[in-house]
């Protein structure tokens, strides 16, 4: 079918169309007059997505903003948030609700659950793309009734996102109360067992009084190391002594030695002069040979002090040797007795130290959880009511009118289509094509058909629509007219 077949149909069957798309366009607007009106009212509301001034957290963590609108709008739109519209409007209390519940669910189910259903149909939550702000829609019969129910839902979602905030922080409240009462009693026991600990071993300042024993071993250590030195070098003098004693420095060193041992040369070399001019009998060779002997005497008996003197000396540096060892190792005993009950009260100390943090710790969270579970603030805002409107948001009749103006004329067209379907009539040359056997001697225009030259009709352009060669029937213009 071409559109000029098309066109032919619809303009023989112009009445027809005509009647069908003034028919459509009458039931639509009869429809749009007769439907309900029905009024939307939309309160906005905006997230405020900065951290928790009081747990210092941010509102969506790591979720992306489009996903925390999308959470927020199904809190919304939860039965939770529709039980509090209910009470808040006191519709529980409506008979005529009441007795609609009854005749549709026979008094079976919940009263409140069918309740909130029924009132969440109206209800309409648009999240924005670009910013926190999301639309709270409500489409009602009745204007003041709409704006009622979408305020009421928007201040129950405010008040269900505190109480979602609140309530868990109550029961951590509860939990974290528990845990720092076991944990004050844990320190308590560390704390009296640290005390009893200390009193048992009489440590009070247990740093100090290790510094300070620490502080006479290392003085008693550096004493041993100089009474050893000097034991082993007043050993060797006296090793030295015994067995030659005139070579040693504190025999040469004494001034008496030093002194008899000038008299003994002096004398000795009046001896060799004597003897040089007298004989051994000379009075005062023997004189001099009885003052050289008594005074090798002195001179012996003087080098034997001196070698006594030694061995007192390295007795004493023995002694004293003994003694300072015996003093470092009763330090040592005390130092090492000192670092055991040290390493125990140590224990006990990081046990303590333990239980102080786990319990400040807890403190602190519970301190912060009490924050938490008093708090009455959100953050989501009310950021404009919704009002009472003005005029009906549905249904609108010039918008449903400019809407069903094509599908009427789509079903004028299929109509005269399908008449023509049913009652075929020829309308123009390529008709005669669909009836077989037809012979076709020529073809007559319309009176007000317009000739474009004496021949009328080409036989090229009747060939298009018929297998066999035509010719044209000669006419002239009295004849067509």
């Amino acid at each position: 079918m071409t559109f000029e077949h098309l066109f032919r149909i619809l303009a023989a069957r112009k009445k027809l169309a005509s009647l069908i798309f003034a028919s459509i366009l009458l039931l639509v607007l009869i429809i749009s007059l007769v439907l309900p009106k029905t009024y939307k009212a939309t309160a906005t509301v905006v997230a405020d997505i900065k951290p928790d001034p009081v747990s210092g957290l941010s509102q969506i963590g790591i979720s992306t903003q489009t996903s925390y609108l999308s959470t927020q709008a199904d809190i919304i739109q939860s039965a939770n948030v529709a039980n509090r519209v209910i009470h808040a409007l006191h519709l529980q209390e409506n008979s005529a609700m009441r007795e609609k519940w009854m005749s549709e669910t026979e008094g079976k189910g919940d009263y409140e659950a069918w309740l909130g259903e029924r009132i969440g149909k109206g209800l309409v939550v648009k999240p924005s793309r670009d910013s926190n702000v999301l639309e709270i829609t409500y489409k009602g019969a009745d204007a003041k009734f709409s704006a009622a129910l979408a305020n009421a839902y928007a201040r129950s979602y405010i008040e269900s996102v505190i109480q979602m905030k609140v309530d868990p922080a109550r029961n951590y409240a509860d939990f974290f109360e528990e845990r720092s009462r076991i944990a004050r009693d844990k320190l308590e026991k560390a704390q009296q067992k640290l005390a009893e600990a200390q009193r048992e071993k009489g440590i009070i300042v247990t740093d100090e009084r290790l510094d300070v024993e620490t502080t006479k071993l290392n003085e008693l250590g550096a004493q041993l190391v100089l009474s050893r030195a000097q034991l082993a070098e007043s050993s060797s003098r006296n090793t030295a002594a015994k067995k030659t004693a005139e070579s040693l420095s504190d025999v040469l060193n004494n001034p008496l030695l030093g002194s008899l041992k000038a008299d003994m040369a002096r004398l000795q070399g009046k001896l060799q002069e004597l003897q040089a001019q007298y004989g051994d009998n000379y009075p005062q060779i023997i004189e001099t040979k009885a003052n050289i002997k008594e005074l090798d005497s002195r001179i012996r008996a003087e080098t034997s002090k001196v070698q006594a003197s030694m061995t007192v000396n390295d007795n004493i540096a023995q002694s004293r040797e003994a003694a300072v060892q015996v003093a470092f190792d009763d330090q040592r005993a005390k130092l090492l007795k000192l670092k055991e009950q040290r390493t125990e009260l140590a224990v006990l100390e990081q046990e303590v130290t333990s239980a102080q943090k786990i319990y400040e710790a807890l403190q602190s969270r519970l301190s912060q959880i009490n924050l938490e579970s008093n708090s009455s603030q959100s953050n989501i805002y009310l950021l404009s009511p919704a009002t009472e409107p003005a005029e009906h948001a549905s249904p609108r009749v010039v918008l449903n009118m400019i809407i069903a103006f094509f599908p009427a004329l789509l079903f004028a067209v299929l109509g005269c289509i399908g008449v023509e379907m049913r009652d075929r009539r020829i309308r123009g040359v390529h008709d005669l094509r669909q009836i077989p056997d037809t012979p076709v001697l020529g073809v007559m225009l319309a009176p007000t058909a317009r000739i474009r030259n004496d021949k009328g009709l080409d036989s090229a352009k009747l060939n298009r629509y018929f297998s066999s060669s035509i010719q044209p029937v000669r006419h002239d213009r009295s004849l067509a007219s």
